[in-house]
């Protein structure tokens, strides 16, 4: 089972990135399974024509702890499981204890038993990496930590605190770093500068997301552009990711 969670500044398109990931996994024969770790959870709508799964906290301050995990997963494009965590009620509660309570939620009901992905793929808020958002990578649920960036300064500053945050704990055994995912923003010099970033920081670029308007016109349908058009130039730097990721794996 490849284990993997996304990080990356707020609003640099990691659950784009990740859903389309998804897909990809998904249309390569893999059994998959996204798991959105934000209190927006809009992770995985665009794998479920732009529905969201009830968010596991919302179920549990509405009917309290289900019997199943059925009930609080939706099964979108070619059979991912779809699971938001959500968050507290807003001005109320911590965040990074709902990802806590929910990961153990999942863990009781026997989520990866029951639906035995071949991919797991954590959605994770921004680019906080304390508390409970930094559960993905040192609680031992993913083994790899992806980092979404482009070649922006602030995009750049939080990849280097997410990076330090690795490290941290890489004497605990815990998740390791597997690279850098460009989704470009069109900045002058964008590849380069994102390249030398990976060079300064030991890693380096698993994949380029060019910028396309073909993603947001396929999102406003509530699909990837996987699920689109797995033809186009994008989609197929998706599925190069992909493949990228499992042969670094040994997948």
């Amino acid at each position: 089972m490849l284990k993997i969670a996304i990080y990356g500044k707020g609003g640099i398109g990691k659950s784009t990135v990740t859903s389309h990931l998804a897909a990809a996994f998904a249309m390569m024969g893999k059994r998959v399974m996204q798991i959105g770790c934000d209190p927006k959870t809009d992770s995985t709508m665009n794998l479920l024509g732009g529905q969201s799964p009830k968010p596991i906290l919302r179920y549990l301050e509405e009917y309290g702890q289900p019997e199943s995990v059925e009930e609080i997963a939706k099964i979108g494009f070619k059979g991912i499981v779809c699971l938001e965590v959500g968050g507290p009620t807003p001005g109320l509660g911590c965040a990074g204890r709902g990802i806590i309570t929910a990961f153990e939620l999942l863990d009781e009901l026997g989520a990866y038993e029951i639906y035995r992905p071949d991919v797991i793929l954590y959605d994770v808020l921004g680019d906080v990496v304390c508390g409970g958002f930094a559960v993905p990578m040192r609680e031992g649920y993913a083994e790899k930590v992806l980092i979404v960036t482009s070649g922006e300064k602030l995009a750049l500053y939080a990849a280097r605190n997410i990076i330090q945050a690795i490290r941290n704990f890489a004497d605990r055994n815990y998740a390791k770093l597997g690279g850098l995912i460009l989704n470009q923003r069109n900045v002058a010099h964008e590849k380069e500068i994102v390249e030398r970033f990976a060079q300064e920081m030991g890693t380096k670029i698993l994949g380029v997301i060019p910028r396309d308007d073909n993603i947001n016109r396929y999102e406003a349908e509530g699909k990837t552009v996987i699920e689109g058009n797995p033809e186009l130039p994008v989609a197929k730097a998706f599925f190069e990711l992909a493949q990228r990721i499992l042969e670094e794996e040994g997948c």
